[in-house]
């Protein structure tokens, strides 16, 4: 049944016609959750990281973890001083001027497109595993390797994700309850099985404190590389500060927000990934974490051997967590373009805002005809999608993450000296995250030039992993080209101006 919401003193409709006073702390948390899906980034990120670094996995995800809460706390600063569902779009233009501003945006935009293509893919994946668990046919599972079934099953759960998206909050906020408590009580289960259990799995290591010791770390390059894919399972706390005008008192809930998110994580990581290597060593026989048969999707490899017939529970959690995260992630391209939009920096269509819902009503389906279509080109021309996805993912990740942080630094200057506390968090904090994040993607980029670094796939001799990564920035800066011809006021700065903050607090 269509609802129609009333407005309220609590509920009214801000300048680009969202609707405020929707969603309380532990709502976004849960959005939060939902969008970083801790089973679906697991499985598919576990892997490749354990092939870089081998049993520093947790160290791995401790450094990652770094620049991720530093890079919060500048995102909680710049919220509570102008919060706007643009994010860094708006950030960046306010501290940089409209240039750097649409490529921070862009940024945004591009790592959220590749986020939902992969997310689409494991989707499909864990669908037909689950249905041939179901049934006991295991020809079912193989039919996600049928190139043009897998696109279109793809192409069904994006239309899926996509009208719920435009639905509105209420109704996803209701089912995400629901998916997120589900995946995590699997998980957790998982991981204790495993712990109970390592000594009789054949293939297991004993908990060591070594696994903590990044020294033992071969070189550099693998310790980038390994951040750079522990950044990926952490990205997504953003969404919560994308829900800003949407949020009860979104000047404090979606900071707050963010930062429970990203600890929380923080936790069913290291959790899960010493569970992992207690029980499946890092070997690259059997199911071992090494095992290149194994690394693009560890759950379906360790989830018999640890659960047994509780194995469909696993199967189940990742696919409800990968279509959940497909529906939630929606929200922040679909923000992040109704705020470009608004603002001038893309078509005006963008801004349109379904009168009904309150949702960016073009902004969510022109994500999904993207990211779907970035899906179908990358499962045709990628011989492991899902790995060169994901480190292609990590320098959109690293570019706009770190572009934030060094806005906030930028627009708070006048007011960094004012107190120990700005100087901190407004200073500090993001400054170091931010140069974090920047070594890893400038690293990232010069190793993935070489075809070596992911799947081995090659575009005209060019690491695929850095024409995807690297051909999408060049792409927005021709994008912001055409765009600064067509609707030149917002690159006049006369639709959102540089700015810093009056008074020093």
């Amino acid at each position: 049944m269509e609802q129609h919401h009333p407005r309220s003193a609590h509920q009214d409709v801000d300048g680009k016609g969202l609707k405020s006073g929707q969603l309380g702390l532990l709502a976004i948390v849960v959005i939060g959750l939902s969008t970083i899906a801790p089973a679906y980034t697991l499985t598919g990120a576990l892997g490749p990281t354990v092939q870089e670094v081998g049993a520093q996995l947790p160290i791995i995800f401790v450094i990652g973890f770094i620049p991720m809460i530093l890079v919060a706390l500048a995102y909680r600063e710049l919220n509570t001083d102008s919060p706007d569902s643009g994010t860094t779009f708006t950030w960046s233009t306010k501290a940089f001027g409209p240039w750097i501003g649409f490529m921070g945006g862009w940024g945004l935009l591009a790592a959220n497109i590749i986020v939902l293509s992969n997310l689409a893919g494991v989707a499909v994946d864990f669908f037909y595993l689950f249905l041939a668990q179901v049934t006991g046919v295991e020809g079912l599972a193989d039919l996600a390797s049928n190139q043009w079934i897998n696109v279109a099953t793809c192409l069904v759960f994006v239309v899926a994700a996509v009208w719920i998206s435009y639905r509105g909050l209420e109704t996803a906020k209701n089912v995400q309850y629901v998916l997120v408590g589900f995946q995590l009580l699997v998980l957790g289960l998982f991981a204790i099985m495993a712990i109970v259990n390592w000594e009789n799995s054949g293939q297991g290591m004993a908990f060591s404190w070594d696994w903590f010791d990044i020294t033992k770390v071969d070189s550099f390059s693998a310790i980038t590389a390994g951040i750079s894919l522990s950044i990926f399972v952490y990205w997504g706390w953003d969404v919560c500060l994308t829900l800003n005008e949407e949020a009860k008192d979104g000047r404090k809930t979606a900071g707050k927000a963010g930062t429970i998110t990203a600890l929380s994580v923080l936790a069913i990581y290291l959790l899960v990934a010493i569970a992992c290597i207690m029980f499946a060593g890092i070997g690259e026989q059997g199911f071992g974490l090494r095992n290149p048969e194994n690394s693009g999707n560890i759950f379906t490899a360790l989830a018999s051997p640890i659960m047994g017939p509780l194995a469909i529970l696993m199967s189940l959690a990742v696919l409800s967590s990968s279509a959940a995260s497909l529906q939630s992630t929606f929200m922040s391209p679909a923000r992040g373009l109704l705020a470009m939009g608004h603002y001038g920096a893309l078509p005006k269509s963008m801004a349109k805002v379904d009168p009904v819902h309150f949702t960016p009503a073009n902004a969510t389906v022109a994500a999904g005809v993207i990211s779907w279509g970035f899906y179908a080109v990358m499962h045709i021309v990628s011989q492991n999608v899902l790995n060169d996805t994901i480190l292609a993912l990590g320098l959109m990740i690293c570019f706009y993450y770190g572009l934030t942080a060094f806005a906030c630094v930028w627009y708070f200057r006048k007011t960094l000296l004012a107190s120990p506390r700005n100087f901190l968090l407004r200073g500090l904090a993001p400054v170091v995250g931010g140069i974090m994040l920047f070594v890893v993607m400038i690293q990232t980029a010069v190793d993935s030039w070489d075809p070596a670094f992911g799947s081995g796939t090659s575009v005209f001799g060019v690491g695929l992993v850095f024409v995807v990564g690297v051909g999408i920035l060049l792409l927005g800066v021709v994008v912001m080209l055409v765009m600064s011809r067509k609707r030149p006021e917002f690159f006049r700065g006369q639709t959102l101006k540089m700015d810093t903050p009056a008074l020093v607090d």
